[in-house]
């Protein structure tokens, strides 16, 4: 199990019909499964291959990742803020663990 640190900046509140600026960050290796380690032997893929982010359990934001984004990968969308509620974030990766995290987000 490969450990990750998930971050999130989230502005706590908008205006209503404000286009918002979110940015993740999760702290991961993301091994690509190519590289030698010291005795030689492949290290195994390991890498975050899925990320989504929910607002109020509605998909807002989903990708697919691949052996070739970077180590500790930054991820940077917008969306229209149209009503409060809950921004929920995951990163799946190749063991089946998920590393979530989550936001509230206030629209006046």
């Amino acid at each position: 199990m490969a450990s990750a640190t998930p971050r999130i900046k989230v502005p706590e509140s908008a205006t209503k019909g404000e286009i918002i600026e979110i940015k993740t960050l999760i702290s991961h290796k993301m091994e690509t499964g190519l590289r030698k380690g010291k005795d030689g032997k492949i290290i195994p893929r390991q890498i975050i291959n899925k990320f989504t982010c929910s607002f109020n359990d509605q998909v807002i934001f989903s990708s697919d990742w691949h052996p070739a984004v970077s180590a500790n990968p930054l991820m940077s969308f917008h969306m229209r803020a149209t009503e409060s509620g809950r921004l929920d974030f995951a990163w799946h990766d190749d063991n089946g663990e998920t590393y979530s995290k989550s936001a509230d987000l206030t629209v006046a």
